[in-house]
């Protein structure tokens, strides 16, 4: 039997201490042995990521076939954002400006991930190790710019059409810069300011001060015409800001140095704005705001017109059983009338219902008859009794000129019109040098004229004068003839709309025209709308500059024919949030409004 004794000695607490003493030597000695290795690259990263052409690195004619995609580093990715701006540069000192289109997570490393066991492991984890995944970014190419921009030089940042394809591996950055960013997008130095740039609602930040980058639109000659003459449209629904909005835009072209060049002198003329309001709130561009300091200061370092137009005066058109009475703004009140001879030239004002073309002709007919007898001074009231004499209506249908049924037909048409014509007030055709002043604000109010049919023709004898005389080789007012006008129209739909009468043609046609020829005749047309589906196609066309603020229906959306990427921004964006789509100023683009209207806006 063996000899126990030497264990009966044992100490634990020895044994423990010597062990321990063993494992700190072997310890020590293993961190002398390997030392720990920094596996972090030597240098300081530049750009965002870089080029990567794993699955290929093309830019073509066909931007289907286009495959341009970037690595994203684990440090920048919370940054990255679609949509926003990056610069991809040539070996050459040319760079590509492009955008991002698409974001992707995809594996590094070869597993199934959808599984119980990644699952919950996921689940009881704090977090993910980026490094486990590629994060791949897909470039959708701008355009190429070029010069000698940053260096010192004179020479101008230039853009033309992608033409070549960036090496891979090149470093991606984000563009900060202001001038490749307007240079990229074709937004012009100078001109009316509509907003700040913007991506998802966040204003895009450069390095310059301010860092904010202002989204201007064309106004002058230099590269041709201003376009405030080739037609504005402001789609939003309700509470998206767009009469806030509107107000802000059109207080820029009321500014003290805005002018434009006259054919008939040398003259510049300051425009004028004729606004029809429908709610009664573009009186109160009269009135200051309510404006902190520093927002006028930020204005005022940015060229920003603010502050109150003094010279804006509310023309309140005099229709039997509606009053106008207005507390809210301090803009001058002066009352008209409308002249009944002012439908000689417009026979349409008083169809007052579907007219076939053969009753029209009758109706111009009548007319002409009446203006034979009564002159320029005829009233409405001395051509329904003209229409009630039974001896005429005989007389024209004895000799075939107009049919007996169809001179009922427009004598029942032509009545009804009796409080919009010849009210107790100045005709507007004797206050038209009033009416029309350069750098003045005219608004007409119709919101207090309750039944729709008398505003509609107040609105559209006042717009068909002006229209007239602007596209008139011989016109009657001199004074609408050589003076820059901006007509708008809120709630435009109402009286643009296409339909299937004499009136809705004649309406159309002449603003067609008007669109047509606007910009030789220093004519713009600003139009406001919640349902731009219902502007009449043939002056939509006619619309160069297009904003958009939040809108919800699918039809309206479509309607402003927007490109899909900010087409499917507008329902969510938030008030003061506007997509501009005006291929003449620039590429299309996402801005963000002043938050602050410029001049009085809203009822206290």
């Amino acid at each position: 039997m063996s000899d126990l004794g030497d264990f009966t000695e044992f100490d634990a607490d020895d044994s423990e201490s010597s062990t321990a003493t063993e494992g700190a030597t072997a310890d020590d000695a293993d961190d002398e042995a390997f030392e720990e290795m920094d596996i972090e690259p030597s240098g300081r990263d530049r750009g965002i990521g870089v080029l990567s052409a794993s699955e290929g690195l093309a830019i073509c004619e066909d931007e289907r076939e286009t495959c341009l995609r970037a690595y994203v580093t684990v440090g920048n990715r919370s940054d990255v954002r679609i949509g926003k701006y990056l610069i991809v540069p040539y070996p050459d000192g040319e760079r590509l400006f492009c955008r991002i289109s698409a974001l992707e997570y995809a594996q590094e490393f070869r597993a199934d991930d959808a599984t119980e066991i990644h699952a919950r492991r996921a689940m009881r984890s704090g977090g993910i190790d980026e490094q486990d995944f590629k994060f791949m970014a897909t470039l959708e190419p701008v355009a190429v710019l070029y010069g000698d921009s940053g260096s010192g030089s004179d020479d101008e940042t230039k853009r033309r059409m992608t033409d070549r394809v960036p090496k891979p591996e090149t470093v991606v950055r984000q563009a900060t810069d202001k001038s490749e960013i307007k240079t990229g997008l074709k937004i012009p130095e100078d001109g009316v300011f509509l907003g700040h740039l913007s991506v998802g609602g966040e204003k895009v930040q450069t390095a310059a001060e301010p860092p904010t980058i202002d989204y201007r639109l064309k106004d002058d000659y230099e590269a041709g015409d201003p376009l405030v003459f080739r037609h504005t449209l402001v789609a939003g629904g309700t509470g998206s800001g767009k009469t806030h909005g509107s107000k802000n835009i059109l207080r820029q072209y009321l500014a003290q140095d805005r002018s434009y060049p006259i054919e008939a002198d040398d003259r510049t003329v300051s425009p004028c704005l004729v606004m029809f309001d429908p709610q009664d709130e573009y009186a109160q561009m009269h009135d200051d705001g309510d404006l902190p300091e520093a927002f006028q200061r930020r204005c005022e370092r940015e060229g920003i017109a603010c502050g109150g137009h003094e010279d804006t005066t509310a023309f309140v058109p005099s229709v039997e059983g509606a009053s106008y009475a207005a507390s809210h703004h301090r803009a001058e009140q002066v009352e008209f009338t409308i002249p009944f001879s002012m439908v000689y030239s417009n026979p349409w004002l008083i169809a007052g219902s579907q007219l076939n073309d053969n009753q029209y002709s009758a109706l111009h007919y009548l007319l002409d008859r009446f203006q034979q007898e009564y002159g320029d001074g005829g009233t409405y009231d001395q051509f329904t009794t003209f229409l009630d004499d039974p001896a005429l209506k005989e007389e024209l249908d004895e000799s075939g000129r107009v049919h007996e049924a169809t001179f009922d037909a427009v004598k029942r048409r032509a009545y009804g019109f009796g409080g919009v014509f010849d009210q107790d007030a100045r005709p507007i055709t004797d206050m038209v040098s009033e009416f029309v002043r350069a750098g003045g604000i005219s608004v007409v109010p119709t919101y207090h004229i309750n039944d729709s049919r008398s505003k509609t023709t107040v609105v559209l004898a006042l717009a068909s004068m002006l229209v007239d005389e602007k596209l008139s080789n011989s016109p009657r007012y001199d004074r609408i003839k050589e003076t820059p006008l901006i007509l708008g129209m809120d709630e435009a739909h109402n009286f643009l709309t296409d339909a299937d009468n004499v009136q809705a043609r004649k309406v159309i046609g002449k603003f067609t025209e008007a669109a047509k020829q606007g910009r030789k005749e220093r004519l713009g047309l600003f139009l406001i709308t919640q349902d731009p589906q219902d502007i009449a196609d043939p002056v939509f066309k006619q619309i160069n500059s297009t904003v958009v603020l939040n809108l919800g229906d699918e039809d309206a959306i479509s309607a402003v024919n927007i490109p899909a990427n900010l087409e499917s921004k507008v329902p969510y964006m938030e008030k003061g949030q506007m997509v501009v789509y005006s291929p003449d100023n620039s590429e299309p683009v996402e801005i963000q409004g002043l938050a602050t209207c410029v001049t009085k806006h809203g009822r206290d």
